[in-house]
């Protein structure tokens, strides 16, 4: 039964997975980043167009984002691009990061479909929000 139940499995992964690029697939069956960090820096939660809901969780350190993490309720489409834009963003400092755009998601994954290019926005919006609500805490020290 199992080889059977593998087959089936494969059968309706490939099904799910048809029309997106290669990027897409490894990313969605890899996400990198998914948690909480207990005591990050700063924390957002952003609900979209779509109703699913976005959480990033970040760390800096020398104005650098040494830590990133998120959580989500959404759909395979916003994990694998949490996934993406948290992955870009680590490491990079705040003002690099936020130049990540929906359009460089879009085009890493050699476009979305027109239903899920809402997911690329949500996950850059969400990094954005967290790194504002990081800035306004620390002008405030």
């Amino acid at each position: 039964m199992t080889e059977k139940h593998d087959k089936i499995a494969q059968d309706l992964q490939e099904a799910i997975l048809e029309g997106y690029s290669e990027k897409f697939k490894k990313e969605f069956l890899r996400p990198e980043n998914i948690g909480k960090i207990k005591d990050s820096d700063s924390y957002v939660s952003i609900t979209g167009v779509c109703g699913d809901t976005l959480d990033i969780y970040l760390v800096v350190r020398e104005g650098k984002i040494s830590d990133i993490r998120f959580m989500t309720d959404g759909c395979g489409a916003s994990i694998t691009c949490a996934s993406y834009v948290t992955r870009t963003a680590k490491g990079k400092s705040l003002e690099e990061a936020l130049r990540i755009k929906p359009e460089d998601v879009n085009k890493y994954f050699e476009g979305l479909p027109e239903d899920h290019k809402h997911c690329a926005k949500l996950a850059v919006i969400t990094l954005a929000a967290a790194i504002e609500k990081y800035q306004g805490k620390s002008n405030n020290k």
